[in-house]
């Protein structure tokens, strides 16, 4: 894998025969290739087709911390992520100018294509990597078979969509995609460095949005091997005219949307592309099908601001590959009773509907001005900065209280 290229010339389908395999995965982005890579560690017979070999630099997730980190360390990773990733473990979290508390856990910072290159150098055997494009799925209660543009053919026994957000396989089989919230967030990246050199006063950096009117969420900035990067996401009409100027003029209109945040920044500049993405909050009907299953941003889209994204992608490649699919495997066909099995987990539907809670709660706590959301907001921040005193008093007291409260 040492080019970003697309599928070979055509050849005649008559000629080859179909490429077997127990589970086709379709899409090798991070959900797809963490899932071929969990199975085939297990001794099944994994096809993970994407039209690339190497995955494009795309602003997606790029830092991994909390709870993910104890689902990566369940699924085997841990060791594979911290070779790629750029580790910290403190996070200075501010709000108009002061400190409300700090984060003390290990994260790591890193490109979203790196991740998914971790996730595919974690496969046993690297042909199961197939660089090809889907152009047609069959699905039954017994065999599935995948059309490939080259003219191969895949047989499995069943497929795993884990296309993201691009619909048309799944359109073509009937899923359709319902928006919950149209252009629910945006969200900007770019990597930043001070004009002297100098390294921050900081490990890594959260400066939340200080008025309603500006639609500013939080500004998160942790290293990545290039330097900071910063993660700045909002909630606003994507067509405003500060979206423009954020790309052209970043530096500038960052700190007129933040004006508080330059103390702690100094003099900075941004080292590279400015990229930003807006995000529909969305879930898919007609998706019960034999043979067939969705995973992350495929089968439901997250706010990028709630963090949650990832955290529920995880459960699906967790669940999904070591519960239901080695079950499904022993026994013969794959039926619709089957994969409902899945969609009906605790654990999934748990992820999906507090991802969903989340996004709606960031977007009231960040733009919502009447009395109630004040007060709420006030008491968030207030509750916050009073935790961080009584810690920095009593160390590790809080850690203590909570661990007790949750045995």
């Amino acid at each position: 894998m040492t080019a970003d290229i697309t599928v070979a010339e055509p050849i005649a389908a008559a000629s080859a025969a179909p490429i077997s395999a127990d589970i086709a995965i379709v899409g090798g982005g991070l959900a797809g290739s963490l899932a071929a890579a969990v199975l085939a560690r297990a001794g099944h017979r994994v096809a993970l087709v994407d039209k690339r070999a190497v995955h494009p630099d795309e602003f997606r997730v790029e830092k991994i911390g909390g709870q993910q980190l104890e689902m990566f360390r369940r699924l085997g990773f841990t060791d594979a992520l911290a070779k790629a990733g750029c580790g910290y473990d403190r996070v200075l979290n501010v709000r108009e100018g002061k400190v409300v508390d700090v984060s003390v856990s290990q994260a790591y910072g890193l490109p979203y294509a790196d991740l998914v290159a971790m996730a595919r150098s974690q496969l046993p055997d690297p042909s199961s990597l197939i660089v090809d494009e889907v152009t047609a799925v069959g699905c039954s209660d017994d065999i599935q078979r995948l059309e490939l543009a080259s003219g191969r053919s895949i047989e499995a026994r069943l497929v795993v969509l884990a296309t993201g957000m691009a619909g048309a396989l799944g359109y073509k089989l009937g899923i359709k995609r319902r928006v919950l919230a149209e252009r629910h967030s945006v969200s900007f990246g770019f990597t930043i460095a001070r004009r002297d050199g100098a390294p921050f006063d900081f490990e890594a950096l959260t400066c939340y949005g200080e008025r309603t009117a500006d639609g500013i969420d939080y500004l998160s900035l942790f290293p990545v091997r290039a330097g900071m990067r910063a993660n700045l996401f909002m909630f606003r009409d994507p067509a405003d005219p500060v979206m423009r100027d954020l790309r052209r003029d970043t530096e500038a209109t960052l700190l007129r949307l933040l004006p508080r945040l330059q103390p702690f920044l100094g003099d900075f500049r941004v080292t590279d592309r400015v990229q930003n993405w807006v995000m529909d909050l969305s879930v898919v009907e007609g998706h019960l099908q034999p043979g067939i299953v969705l995973i992350g941003d495929a089968f439901q889209t997250n706010c990028p601001a709630a963090g949650t994204g990832v955290a529920r992608l995880l459960v699906d490649v967790e669940r999904l590959c070591t519960e239901y699919a080695p079950r499904w495997l022993v026994t013969e066909g794959m039926s619709r009773e089957k994969i409902a099995e899945f969609y009906s987990d605790r654990d999934k539907i748990a992820a999906d509907q507090q991802s969903l809670k989340m996004a709606r709660f960031r977007q009231a706590l960040t733009s919502r001005n009447d009395i109630s959301w004040d007060f709420r907001r006030r008491l968030h921040f207030l509750r916050r900065g009073l935790a961080h005193r009584v810690d920095q008093m009593r160390p590790g007291w809080l850690a203590r209280v909570r661990s007790a409260l949750r045995a």
